[in-house]
């Protein structure tokens, strides 16, 4: 069974859908569930779904981002996961944080990657004239938003769609994916999934 932690910032929706997910035959269960904001409402959620949390707030670090990534990482190795998952983790990963569980992590992106890594995607989708957006589960790597795509959801923007109109139909299709690529990732499958 593999060992799976969750990276989160905000209120956790993906995590709740990773978690709600890792049940039955799933090959993976959760370890832990960390945040760099001690009032980050996915903390809470997450204890009140029975799972080991911990929180690291980057904010003392005051930019040294190695400090930081080391108090965390203390508390991530302790869980000893198999599987890293950044689940709305905003904070830019170091090379050497990245290269501690390179191969094992995953970050989701509400793009459909390469267009648009990075921050503001969906105004940017639709500033673009796109006639669709959606999401990416990728590996992560050193580069922002760049590892090898394990999964995409197609998103159509419709007429009178607005960054936030768009933003929500994506993350039901993120809610969907994640799911599906972590159970295939934790079995071993790589191959490109999309929905």
């Amino acid at each position: 069974m593999k060992r799976v932690a969750i990276l989160v910032s905000g209120g956790g929706s993906n995590m709740v859908r990773l978690v709600e997910s890792m049940t039955g035959d799933h090959p993976a269960r959760p370890c832990l569930v960390a945040s760099n904001d001690p009032d980050a409402g996915g903390l809470k959620k997450a204890a009140d779904m029975g799972i080991a949390t911990a929180a690291v707030d980057h904010r003392p670090f005051k930019g040294d981002r190695e400090a930081f990534e080391a108090a965390l990482r203390e508390h991530i190795d302790a869980s000893n996961p198999d599987i890293l998952c950044l689940a709305g983790f905003m904070r830019i990963l170091t090379p050497s944080f990245i290269a501690a569980y390179e191969g094992r992590m995953l970050n989701i992106h509400p793009s459909l990657l390469p267009k648009y890594k990075g921050l503001h995607t969906h105004q940017r989708a639709l500033d673009a004239g796109d006639s669709e957006a959606g999401c990416t589960v990728h590996e992560v790597t050193p580069k922002l938003d760049d590892g090898p795509i394990l999964g995409q959801a197609r998103v159509p923007i419709e007429p009178g769609d607005d960054a936030d109109t768009l933003a929500a139909r994506v993350l039901v299709q993120e809610h969907r994916l994640y799911p599906a690529v972590l159970r295939r990732f934790a079995g071993g499958e790589r191959s490109l999934l999309t929905l």
